[in-house]
């Protein structure tokens, strides 16, 4: 990576600036953080610590491409070698989204927007993880700017979803067309380029500092595909519908990404025609709507969340509508509080639909967390109809979600998939569920995977750090691999608990 690691202190003098308070691999400055809290908890009952190295380790076992001598996961290979030779693109790397072999770019794009997001919160509290957190973003990083290298263009899908779907295959013996997808002027997508200008530009302050050659790269890349976004106005999911539905059809439209994107950018950029674009817009984009779901489809809430710091940290007045906006979401979430309408199950899981349920999980629980950070320093709290609900609060709710999610829970099952004692073993995900290359070097043929997707025998190959979909609203997971909605992992289920993890485990004192 950008920076070298030298064990003694003395030499920070690596191309990581000593002026920023991450210091090359995350040794932190000491200043004053209102994450830094005087009373730390002296007994927790999960390894955070343990959690966070998993959940970053799990998107090795989700590249596509050629894989470094430093890949961690060593059951998997290389594949996908020849992705965008069909359009005399290259367009090889990146991440497959969850189990099967397709890259999708619009979940690719919000997993790379929200690892940097966990990364900019709280990459300061990750010590040696935070240089496999930036490694993560990177990996994606470096494919999107492949997608986006032609100007008013993004290559936004690799694979037939559908002929993928139909073969059980690893991704090392991949024969199922690598069709290439595209956005441009005459269908346009302005969900999928916003989402990816929006990672660009959170990337590129992750690697400010620590290589700003990137990330200038990065925010120039962000402001063109931002452009485009703005200036072809359409949904992805138009125009190339039969590729993109049902996977990751934008059902919220692309009116909430115009507006995640331009916050990023503004926050990337400080540049104030983003600022003017955000208070002119913000309504018609739908800024005050009351959807209160966040993940890869709708960025509402993560809008009103991020904006809500430059009003409560940077005192931008101009704002201000967003701190209600952001405290309207967190009411929704407050059992027994005025506007509370989430749903929870018996156990205590946030329980928003059946397919993927704890994506919004962990998506909820890093936002509670950030915004409380938000609070604590602008020593304020969030009003719920005239109940006071403090950070404390906010961070209480979120660390009872992660701990379901780790163990405690009915079932005492971990749906994080190598951590602690029970976890899923049989997780809907191909190269995890059939024999490695080193110990199969043979090819395994398309449809002759199925035999081992309809079996009860466990998957050989651990996916680490793998977050399946979990359990149903009575908290019941029947562990079994055809289930999708229940037992799939998925990059955009991990890149925010990345944060959250971070922040539990310095909290107590793990990190």
């Amino acid at each position: 990576m950008a920076c070298a690691n030298f064990s003694f202190t003395l030499l920070v003098l690596c191309s990581c600036f000593a002026t920023s308070f991450l210091v090359c691999h995350g040794f932190p400055v000491h200043r004053k953080n209102p994450l830094h809290h005087r009373h730390q908890p002296r007994f927790a009952s999960h390894n955070y610590r343990d959690a966070l190295t998993k959940s970053i380790l799990f998107f090795e076992g989700q590249r596509s491409g050629k894989l470094p001598s430093s890949q961690r996961m060593t059951w998997r290979r290389d594949s996908g070698l020849t992705d965008g030779s069909t359009m005399h693109v290259d367009l090889v790397g990146g991440y497959y989204d969850a189990g099967d072999n397709v890259k999708f770019g619009f979940p690719m794009a919000f997993t790379t927007t929200m690892l940097s997001w966990s990364v900019l919160e709280f990459g300061g509290l990750m010590k040696g993880e935070l240089e496999n957190a930036r490694g993560a973003i990177r990996w994606a990083t470096d494919y999107l700017l492949k997608a986006t290298a032609h100007t008013d263009t993004i290559y936004v899908q690799v694979g037939d979803a559908n002929k993928d779907h139909a073969c059980w295959e690893r991704p090392e013996d991949m024969d199922t067309p690598r069709s290439v997808f595209k956005v441009d002027k005459n269908s346009p997508g302005s969900d999928v380029a916003a989402e990816t200008a929006a990672a660009l530009a959170a990337a590129s302050l992750v690697f400010r500092r620590c290589d700003p050659t990137y990330a200038k790269l990065l925010l120039r890349r962000a402001i063109r595909v931002f452009q485009f976004a703005d200036k072809y106005r359409g949904s992805y999911s138009y125009g190339l519908k039969k590729f993109v539905c049902p996977f990751y059809c934008s059902y919220s439209g692309y009116e909430d990404e115009l507006l995640w994107g331009a916050a990023w950018l503004y926050k990337a950029t400080k540049n104030p025609t983003y600022l003017n674009y955000i208070q002119v817009n913000g309504q018609t984009l739908g800024a005050a709507q009351f959807d209160n779901t966040f993940g890869w489809d709708n960025k509402h809430v993560g809008a009103r969340i991020l904006l809500s710091k430059a009003f409560l940290v940077q005192k931008l007045q101009s704002l201000h509508d967003y701190k209600g906006h952001a405290d309207n979401f967190i009411c929704s979430l407050i059992p027994g509080a005025p506007y509370s309408s989430a749903q929870y199950t018996p156990g205590g899981l946030l329980f928003k639909m059946s397919d993927s349920n704890m994506q919004y999980v962990t998506s909820t629980s890093f936002l509670l967390l950030t915004y409380a950070k938000y609070l604590t320093s602008a020593r304020t709290v969030v009003n719920c109809g005239g109940t006071a609900v403090t950070p404390k609060r906010l961070r209480a709710i979120a660390k009872k979600q992660v701990d379901y999610l780790l163990g405690d829970n009915p079932l005492k099952m971990s749906y994080m998939v190598g951590y602690g004692p029970r976890y899923p073993q049989r997780i809907h995900h191909r190269g995890s569920s059939l024999p490695s290359v080193s110990t199969h070097p043979g090819k395994i043929q398309c449809s002759a995977g199925f035999s081992v997707m309809n079996s009860q025998s466990p998957n050989p190959n651990v996916l680490v750090g793998a977050i399946v979909g979990g359990p149903d609203e009575h908290d019941r997971f029947p562990d079994e691999r055809s289930d999708y909605e229940q037992s799939e992992p998925a990059t955009y289920i991990n890149a925010p608990l990345v944060g959250a993890l971070a922040y539990l485990a310095h909290s107590f004192g793990q990190l």
